[in-house]
């Protein structure tokens, strides 16, 4: 039997054991609409029990010594990595990646669990001065039960990255994957953790609906909610965790600029933009939404951008060699087509691009365009680079920074001018000649302004800090003097 034999999780989800749905969902292959099996759907009332059934475990868990939980996470990347290949080939049918992405985003997943099978051992607290006779100290304890929420467009890594090391912490997780990609987004993490023997009752698989998602955020034994999706989603589900006074981490949106300096290599720079905003059909948070470049520059690199657009084969990657596979659904390709035509109707030109090619869009770069046009304004989410000019450093800051978002900016030309650049805007990541697509399991990763709550995500400080609390505690060597 296959890691992902659909006998195992055909019509069920899984909640201490694969349990029958009554909703069951077909599983779409967005290339060609065909179906490629069916998950079971959870319900809000699946979700009570399981999160009762979650902090029940959790306190074992939490006491099991950190090598047990380690090991845990270590024979889950050698699973992951035993697995590569049929996991991949889920990713690239359910998810419509092309077999790089696809590679790319289950070595990040292996290294996830690696790193993350040394949070048990890393340092829980620290000793306090004091001005009594006793001993201070804090130490981080597990929060409890935690929450993921997930999106379609990384969904393997995108939920494991908060499932790692919230079970390598000592938590109970509940994981809702988009269901679009409930497979490769949840059934691929939930029967790599059984299989790498994770105690029954700590990681409960729960695709659903909004009311599935209102259901784990609101479920009282969950103490912290790690979503990763829109901001318009993010900012409810952020009001809704404030109001209950649980922590909400929120990895959101982005409309992220490439700023192209006097002086770059045009071909290396051109290289590194189509990169950044047609890997995975633009559909990154990362992905790079504008593109800032010398009017020096400008023409130069416009031309050479074109050229590698048109040359991006758009098809089945399952099937063909192709650069860019199907948006996720008929939805976003029509909404990635609406704001093109919108743009281009306000007067942006059309460079290369900017058509429907079966289920997935062309290569697309728009010039001339201003802030107020929607392919500036928005984050497309689609394979669109739109492109405008700049003449001086503060201009270019000013123009990086008129945006709603602040997630990831990349930065390309002389290091020194670059480095000046990099001191005058907001962002959660710079990329010094590297474009704005970029992750590393032990790198932080967030954004600021309505990109998110700042990095919540990777390496052993913000995880340790995401997934637990810290508890003062004092010693004395014998009981206090009162004055009662």
């Amino acid at each position: 039997m296959t890691l992902l034999d659909d006998e195992v999780w055909a019509g069920r989800y899984h909640s201490d054991g694969w349990r029958d749905a009554a909703e069951i969902r077909p599983v779409v292959e967005p290339a060609t609409g065909d179906g490629l099996g069916a998950v079971g759907l959870a319900a809000p009332g699946d979700v009570a029990r399981a999160a009762a059934r979650a902090a029940e475990a959790q306190r074992a868990w939490a006491a099991t010594p950190p090598q047990e939980r380690a090991a845990v996470l270590r024979r889950a990347g050698e699973l992951f990595t035993a697995h590569a290949d049929e996991i991949a080939d889920w990713l690239v049918r359910e998810a419509g990646s092309v077999r790089a992405k696809a590679d790319f985003e289950v070595r990040l997943a292996l290294g996830e669990c690696f790193a993350c099978a040394a949070l048990p051992a890393h340092p829980q607290g620290e000793v306090l001065a004091s001005e009594e006779a006793r001993w201070s100290l804090t130490r981080r304890r597990p929060v409890g039960v935690v929450s993921v929420i997930s999106p379609f467009n990384f969904p393997l890594v995108l939920g494991l990255r908060s499932v790692a090391p919230a079970l390598a912490l000592g938590n109970a997780v509940l994981l809702k994957p988009d269901p679009r990609t409930a497979v490769s987004g949840g059934v691929v993490i939930a029967r790599v953790f059984e299989e790498a023997g994770l105690p029954a009752g700590l990681l409960h698989l729960l695709p659903g609906d909004g009311a599935v998602g209102q259901a784990v955020v609101e479920a009282p034994a969950v103490r912290v909610v790690s979503f990763t999706g829109s901001t318009a989603v993010g900012r409810a589900i952020g009001e809704r965790a404030g109001r209950l006074l649980k922590r909400a981490h929120l990895e959101l949106g982005g409309n992220n600029a490439l700023v192209v300096l006097p002086g770059a290599d045009v071909a290396k720079a051109a290289s590194a933009g189509a990169f950044g905003s047609y890997l995975h059909q633009g559909q990154i948070c990362m992905t790079t939404g504008r593109h800032l470049v010398h009017e020096s520059l400008r023409e130069e690199y416009t031309a050479a951008l074109a050229a590698k657009a048109d040359a991006l084969k758009v098809g089945d990657p399952a099937r063909e060699d192709v650069a860019l596979g199907p948006l996720i659904d008929r939805g976003q390709l029509e909404r990635v087509h609406r704001i093109v035509t919108d743009s281009v109707a306000a007067g942006a030109g059309l460079a290369a691009g900017g058509g429907i090619d079966g289920a997935g869009y062309r290569a697309t770069v728009l010039t001339g365009v201003t802030p107020d046009m929607p392919a500036w304004r928005e984050e497309v989410f689609g394979p669109v680079a739109p492109l405008t000019g700049f003449s001086t450093l503060e201009e270019g800051a000013r123009i990086v920074d008129d945006c709603e978002y602040g997630l990831s900016v990349g930065i390309l030309g002389d290091v020194g001018t670059a480095m000046k650049l990099a001191d005058l805007i907001e962002s959660g990541k710079v990329h010094i000649n590297g474009q704005t697509v970029d992750d590393e399991p032990h790198a932080p990763f967030g954004g600021v302004k309505a990109s998110g709550t700042g990095s919540r995500f990777g390496g052993a400080t913000a995880n340790v800090e995401a997934f637990t609390e810290t508890q003062w505690v004092t010693v004395r060597p014998d009981i206090a003097d009162y004055p009662y």
